[in-house]
């Protein structure tokens, strides 16, 4: 009888010990991919803004070739 309840006990404490690497790996994954949105959400911040750049210049553009198309 105490050899069952030992069996028991070491499948039990295996199984904690398995629980507790798989939460710690969950918790590294986690920390990783936060870090990662972040990363993520600069980049798309300094694309917008480029592309806001190139927007604002197109329509200087734009704009001259209109001037200069009634200047002529």
């Amino acid at each position: 009888m105490q050899d069952v309840a030992e069996q028991e006990l070491r499948k039990l404490e295996t199984r904690v010990n398995e629980l507790i690497r798989t939460c710690e790996r969950l918790k590294e994954e986690n920390r990783l991919l936060r870090e990662q949105q972040v990363t993520l959400a600069t980049e798309r911040s300094h694309l917008v803004e480029g592309q806001e750049q190139a927007r604002l210049k197109v329509e200087s553009m734009i704009s001259r070739l209109k001037a200069m198309e009634h200047g002529v």
